[in-house]
């Protein structure tokens, strides 16, 4: 993703009306509401009748059946019919570096917008016409591919957590800069490249590719499955959608479907997060639906579903149709049981209790994906071996100083490695903390030092080497989340074994990640 900018400028190509809600049933907002980056508190929260993850989840499905899709010249209808809008500018270039094993995975950002610009999104305003203008992302789903297409990861993001973001989208603020924002404010503000830069900034995931959805196309979607279906355990009777359902099952054709996606105030407690939940059920449902149906056998359906769909996209520049074909012929034998769908952990946010914020354990689900792992599973013991296309280190450990920081704030970590790098040879090996970084291992060299650093960073798989000012002769290790257990390297002095390490660069996980899976019971 490189080129423009659009940080001022959503996907839609519209200027961002943040005086506008989105919900016709929030009232205006008071002169006395608090203020949270320039938005007050009732403007933050009114937007809440837009959550679009089903036609995100569509947008997998595309990927998964598009492969399929019929002759040269349909692909290249469906091609034209795609936006595409280069963000690369808006990102900036201070982005997480992959973890080795994660080379080949692919992580793609899916943004539900709520914009009403373009033909057929003014169809569905609600009723009584107060809904405002702007496009919000109400929608967050970041889907992970793993390097061998064997799983996919469905990662739900509320749009109301507050987290660090970029002051005014900035792509060269540093982190120590950002302030709290709420997140479906960052694409009003700045578009898919100011959400990619708060979300790499905040996890350390790498992002490969985002596509943007809005509705046109979701009932032409919806109606080319012949409907999906729902199971919902009360009846529902919602004076803003004004969808009606007996309690039980039903097939929703596609204008259901739209209403039942936006419900939120008339069941349960009506928060947003419950509704992430029958969404994800609703998810599950649309994948079911879409594997199962003669849809993928029947050409002329099939092209009618995938134009709809292709209509309502705005991606980056490389994720055409090619590269959506290409990605779903390498993961078309990804059974149902291994797409996972999991929400990031969250509590209540002090401050406005509206809001939440990211529990600690949500760094379970990033330090999973920058490494590749289903979430839940135990994390591979480091390599010993170097790269294959790397050569030997050239620099004698005793003749390197090193100072090793530790950016994890798990206490004793870089004491640890540093122990560890000393048995090998190393000297003068000093240890302190440094702020949080968002990659696992940065080896650090000034002037033409390059080759001790090449050396350290022997000593850690996966290390990230940058060439920075100040350090004299001296190569800095710092330590982020996920940093592995120091190696022996190649030129080591001494045969004295590595101490066993006792301190893990993960905290051991405070609660347990719920998760579904696309073959679940849609009434479970």
């Amino acid at each position: 993703m490189s080129g423009s900018d659009d940080r001022l400028t959503p996907a839609d190509g519209s200027r961002p009306a943040h005086d506008a809600p989105s919900d016709a049933v929030d009232a205006p907002t008071d002169a006395g509401d608090p203020v949270v980056d320039g938005l007050s508190r009732r403007d933050l929260h009114g937007r809440s009748g837009r959550t679009w993850r089903t036609w995100a989840v569509i947008t997998v499905v595309t990927v998964l059946v598009v492969v399929l899709g019929g002759t040269a010249y349909a692909a290249w209808r469906l091609n034209a019919n795609i936006t595409k809008l280069d963000v690369s500018a808006a990102i900036g270039t201070d982005r997480p570096t992959q973890a080795p094993e994660a080379a080949r995975a692919v992580n793609i950002l899916l943004i539900g917008s709520d914009t009403r610009e373009g033909a057929g999104n003014d169809a569905y305003a609600d009723r009584d016409g107060t809904l405002g203008g702007g496009a919000h992302s109400d929608t967050n789903l970041l889907v992970h591919l793993s390097a061998d297409r064997s799983a996919a990861t469905v990662v739900s993001i509320p749009r109301d957590s507050m987290t660090l973001a970029p002051p005014n989208c900035s792509a060269t603020a540093p982190r120590s800069e950002w302030h709290m924002r709420q997140w479906n404010q960052n694409y009003s503000i700045g578009g898919p490249g100011c959400l990619i830069r708060t979300l790499e900034g905040n996890t350390g995931v790498f992002i490969d590719h985002y596509a943007v959805v809005d509705f046109r196309g979701f009932k032409q979607m919806v109606d080319a499955l012949g409907g999906v279906q729902v199971c919902t355990p009360v009846a529902i009777d919602d004076a803003n959608t004004h969808l009606q359902l007996t309690a039980g099952k039903h097939t929703l054709d596609g204008r259901q479907a739209l209403q039942y996606v936006r419900v939120r105030k008339s069941i349960g407690d009506g928060s947003d997060l419950q509704r992430i939940n029958r969404q994800q059920a609703f998810l599950s449902s649309v994948i079911q639906t879409a594997t199962s149906s003669q849809l993928l056998f029947e050409p002329a359906k099939l092209y009618s579903f995938l134009n709809a769909a292709t209509k309502s996209l705005t991606t980056d520049p490389e994720l055409g149709v090619g590269t959506m074909r290409d990605l779903a012929g390498s993961v078309k034998g990804i059974g149902l049981d291994k797409i996972q769908f999991v929400t990031v952990p969250n509590e209540p946010y002090a401050p406005d209790p509206n809001r939440v914020q990211w529990k600690a354990s949500a760094e379970q689900i990033w330090s999973a994906l920058r490494a590749d792992r289903v979430i839940g599973a135990k994390p591979k013991k480091p390599s010993a071996s170097p790269s294959p296309t790397s050569s030997p280190p050239t620099v004698s450990p005793a003749d390197v100083t090193v100072s090793v920081l530790n950016a994890t704030g798990v206490s004793g970590l870089a004491r640890q490695a540093a122990g560890a790098l000393e048995v090998q040879g190393f000297t003068g090996v000093t240890t302190g903390t440094a702020a949080t970084t968002t990659k696992p291992v940065v080896v650090e060299y000034s002037g033409q030092h390059e080759e001790d650093a090449r050396t350290v960073a022997a000593a850690f798989p996966g290390a990230v080497v940058e060439k920075t000012s100040g350090l004299g002769a001296g190569v800095q290790v710092t330590l982020g989340r996920g940093a592995p257990e120091v190696v022996e390297v190649p030129n080591r002095l001494g045969s004295d074994p590595l101490p066993s390490p006792s301190i893990s660069s993960q905290p051991e996980p405070t609660d347990s990640i719920p998760t579904r899976n696309a073959d679940t019971d849609i009434c479970s």
